[in-house]
């Protein structure tokens, strides 16, 4: 059976998710096979978080500029 296509979570539920993954690596109670499904879980949501960071801050740059040339053409 294939697997469903989930919607990836948002950057504060990813964030939240991972924070309470490296909350349960630090206390060492999990077994390594556990310790790794947490790892690679915690992979996921970091490359989850990176591409949300990298998308906000390509959205400030663009509204940044925008708003850059609009100044420079009122002052003209």
């Amino acid at each position: 059976m294939p697997k469903k296509k989930t919607t990836p979570p948002s950057f504060e539920e990813a964030l939240a998710e991972l924070e309470s993954l490296v909350d349960s690596l630090e206390q060492g109670d999990l077994s390594l096979e556990d310790s790794l499904k947490s790892f690679e879980r915690g992979m996921e949501l970091t490359r989850t978080c990176q591409q949300a960071l990298k998308e906000a801050e390509q959205k400030v740059q663009i509204l940044t500029s925008n708003n850059t040339e609009a100044e420079l053409n009122s002052e003209q």
